[in-house]
């Protein structure tokens, strides 16, 4: 390419993004504000990343303040704000449990959550820094804790629409995920979300269809609310079965190619995917997320040949279960053992994308640390073990006394 054609591509570029900022002024000179302040509903489940668009603002706003309020009119009120050189937050660096101040980001006028938690539920406020709003948001964090999963494949149907007199609870499901695994049976699944029916809702909430909300609306009167706390969100799984794209069978047959061109006994062992790995002690616990995943997502773990389905291995289908996946995609090992080596193969949106290598070594010291799950459920099960043990003794001796006393003392009374 010369000289002028490279300066002839990039004026095309920046014309092409000139249009396209242009076309987002226009948008918010096309959108006007509500004269009296609406509530869009949104609900999502735990651990999820969410955008809510400020779709609305006066022309001479050059950048917003999201505001964040437990219920509507509380005194307390977060400030949500990337003014004063606040770097953005990244996806990848948010942690399980940290505050929503950490967890959030503005870009372009919307707010980014990352991994949501039910406490972040609430009202969301797109405004100026005095205090002016132009566009809210109820959002509805549902909790995925008591989430129930139900099999197609084994003749499982969802939960029935619930009614209270004039309320209807039910659930309401996404788009089913693409298929987990190519080449092989996999599965799909999508999720559903709580949602109600009532026409005692708040008119000031705007609703995608007529008195519909989900359940932790700010909307829902909360002695309707307590009639919905039952209705838990719910996982919709079934099998299926889809061929591999024709890109990778060409990639795995020049694989094969450069392996039989290699010397014989000096070629050395090409992994199909990134592999990364990692020593655990023997007896402790392990988590292992798959790279760029959301709860979401179609995510599948493969033990070496071993395939890892839900149907055996999701959280809550067996208690027992030392090896399982919860609802966010993660595989769990309880208690490492011995049998756990090996490579454990991670796939995202019917495309298996990275391993880890796990090692299991009986060998150093583990610090000891009150702040460790595992620790603390430990020394419960130890305490509760001790108290039983003494109550049983204590019984047992009250027993042999009472026993003794009559022994020795009998009834004379005629």
């Amino acid at each position: 390419m010369n000289l002028a054609q490279a300066t002839v591509l990039l004026w095309v570029l920046g014309s092409l993004q000139a249009f396209e900022i242009v076309e987002k002024e226009n948008i918010f000179q096309r959108t006007p504000c509500p004269a009296f302040l609406m509530f869009d509903n949104a609900a999502y489940l735990a651990d999820m990343s969410f955008e809510l668009p400020c779709h609305c603002k006066p022309e001479e706003v050059s950048s917003v303040v999201w505001y964040y309020q437990k219920h509507l009119g509380s005194g307390h009120t977060k400030v949500l704000t990337d003014f004063d050189g606040r770097v953005l937050t990244e996806a990848a660096q948010v942690r399980v449990g940290s505050d929503m101040l950490v967890r959030f980001s503005i870009h372009m006028f919307s707010l980014l959550v990352f991994r949501a938690q039910p406490e972040d539920s609430g009202l969301y406020f797109c405004g100026t820094r005095k205090g002016d709003y132009f566009y809210a948001y109820d959002v509805d964090i549902q909790s995925s804790e008591r989430m129930v999963a139900t099999f197609e494949d084994q003749g499982q149907e969802p939960f029935a629409d619930e009614y209270h007199g004039s309320l209807r609870v039910f659930t309401t499901f996404w788009e089913w995920t693409p298929c987990d695994r190519c080449g092989v049976r996999g599965e799909q699944w999508r999720i559903g979300l709580c949602y109600l029916q009532s026409p005692g809702l708040s008119p000031r909430y705007r609703k995608t269809l007529p008195d519909v909300v989900s359940c932790g609306s700010r909307a829902v009167p909360r002695q309707l609310r307590a009639k919905a706390r039952d209705h838990v969100p719910e996982l919709l799984l079934r099998s299926c079965l889809v061929p591999c794209e024709e890109k990778k069978k060409i990639q795995e047959g020049v694989m094969a190619l450069f392996s039989y061109v290699a010397k014989v006994g000096s070629r050395p062992w090409l992994p199909p995917v990134p592999i990364q790995f990692h020593q655990q002690r023997l007896g402790h616990g392990l988590i292992i997320s798959c790279p760029g995943a959301r709860p979401e997502h179609a995510v599948a773990w493969d033990k070496d040949q071993q395939y890892l389905y839900h149907t055996q291995y999701l959280k809550g289908v067996n208690r027992s279960m030392r090896v399982f996946i919860d609802h966010g995609n993660h595989l769990h090992i309880r208690f490492t053992q011995l049998e756990d080596r090996g490579i454990y193969y991670c796939w995202r949106q019917g495309v298996r994308i990275a391993g880890l290598r796990l090692g299991v070594t009986s060998r150093g010291r583990y610090p000891v640390s009150f702040s460790n799950p595992e620790i603390r459920a430990a020394l419960v099960l130890t305490l509760i073990g001790y108290l039983l043990i003494t109550a049983v003794f204590i019984t047992i001796h009250l027993c042999r006394c009472c026993c003794y006393l009559f022994r020795c003392y009998p009834n004379f009374s005629p």
